[in-house]
């Protein structure tokens, strides 16, 4: 069967599942519908990257709170909340395949109040990331574009693997991880250090955004979207996700080395060797274990961000560039 072909009877299918819901469903979503749409869990990793950024920076947190509090508020409640609403609307008829439960498909966000609530969202983080200055407001754009290009014809990143984790992963950690540190270094640009761990965890982040695609292999390959576990198969996609994540890593690791900070460099090595250690189990059974890795292996991930933050922090405390 050809993919056009597929992506037809998808359509069909979800638009049966859809017309279920519709007798059923209320003329405006409850607020914790809204709340559902936009999933708060998802909310920490930008909001982590932001906080990171910001001790990376070395500059004291002295006079700079209300910027902080702002910043954290529009990397996660804000911009991926957006992100998250924006994507449950292009998805809805992949969710009436995979996650009939969700908002949208459920019938409990009836009409079009999915797509209002993510331009309403996108205007307002707009808003919000006028309060940051010129770096805040820029980084918080490119956040909403990687967005609304992610999930919206006619870019829809996630119809490529590839490109779409990477924009997420971009957008998750390495804008959040910058904006925070240029925020507190008063809009000026951050050390190359800070760049490099940017960089370096936001091409890791790759990787755990494909763990999210295995719990929908079904819904993408009828569909048509191109996810790693649709593309690689599972057990592939898993090794890539593995090596993906671990190789930034491997990096961060020598960097901080050679910057001179041998004992965080031993904590992030550390925390790699307990993530590699779980790999094989992951591997060996990708779609039931990929939220088992991603709800224990991820949180040496972040640890290891933070370290890697409070190493350059100490750089600067001792008077050199971060």
């Amino acid at each position: 069967m050809t993919l056009a072909k597929r992506m037809i009877n998808a359509e069909k299918l979800s638009a049966v599942k859809l017309a279920q819901v519709k007798q059923t469903s209320a003329t405006r979503p409850s607020l914790a519908t809204v709340a559902e749409l936009l999933k708060p869990i998802t909310w920490f990793p930008p909001m982590w990257a932001f906080g990171c950024g910001v001790v990376s920076s070395g500059a004291s947190f002295d006079g700079k709170w209300p910027l902080i509090i702002t910043g954290v508020v529009l990397a996660g409640p804000l911009v991926c909340a957006t992100s998250q609403a924006a994507n449950d609307w292009y998805d809805r008829h992949v969710d009436a395949i995979n996650e009939p439960n969700r908002p949208i498909p459920s019938g409990r966000m009836p009409g079009r109040w999915g797509l209002y609530v993510a331009i309403v969202w996108t205007i307002l983080s707009l808003f919000v990331a006028t309060l940051l200055g010129p770096w805040g407001f820029g980084a918080a754009v490119a956040g909403l574009v990687l967005a609304w290009a992610y999930s919206a014809p006619p870019f829809r990143l996630k119809q490529n693997g590839w490109w779409g984790n990477l924009a997420c992963g971009i957008s998750y950690e390495g804008l959040a991880w910058l904006t925070g540190a240029a925020v507190m270094l008063g809009g000026g640009m951050p050390d190359v250090r800070v760049l490099a761990l940017a960089a370096l965890y936001s091409l890791g982040a790759h990787g755990i955004m494909t763990l999210n695609d295995f719990k929908s292999v079904e819904g993408d390959l009828k569909t048509g979207i191109g996810s790693l576990p649709a593309r690689l198969g599972v057990v592939n996609a898993a090794r890539v996700a593995c090596v993906v994540m671990a190789a930034p890593q491997a990096v961060v690791v020598a960097l901080l080395v050679t910057w001179g900070h041998p004992m965080h460099a031993l904590s992030v090595a550390a925390l790699l060797a307990l993530q590699i250690a779980m790999m094989p189990r992951f591997v060996a059974s990708p779609v039931e274990r990929a939220t088992w890795y991603s709800a224990i292996g991820i949180n040496f991930y972040v640890l290891g961000m933070l370290i890697s933050a409070f190493a350059l922090r100490a750089a600067a405390s001792l008077g050199g560039a971060p």
